[in-house]
């Protein structure tokens, strides 16, 4: 249902799916829109939950996603980012501020479909 959403979200945000984490930061923001629990617990629930869905290390999945925030941050389209941050970025945002951006962009986004 989301997948989409979430694909063009994060293509727009300058990750392309040559990197690794693309493909465990889309499952990963499928896994909390269905779930916002995994946000609670990025490192305990979120990674081994990725992990195991690609035969991946949590590690390696951190690492990777760590990666995407990285280059979405330095090469990316850091003003979509602010925008739908809500919120003044004065740092990268770590991945767990990541992934609840882009969550709660998505969130917003729905239940502004819904309204309508």
């Amino acid at each position: 249902m989301y997948d989409l959403k979430i694909e063009s979200l994060i293509r727009s945000l300058g990750i392309g799916a040559t990197y690794r984490g693309y493909q465990y930061l889309n499952y990963g923001v499928r896994l909390c829109m269905n779930n916002e629990d995994y946000l609670l617990a990025i490192s305990k629930l979120l990674y081994p939950q990725i992990a195991k869905e690609f035969h991946a290390t949590s590690s390696s999945v951190e690492r990777n996603i760590r990666t995407v925030v990285s280059v979405c941050w330095n090469r990316g389209n850091r003003v979509f980012l602010q925008k739908i941050a809500l919120h003044p970025l004065h740092d990268k945002p770590t991945s767990g501020e990541f992934f609840d951006i882009l969550v709660g962009h998505l969130s917003r986004k729905e239940n502004e479909i819904s309204r309508s």
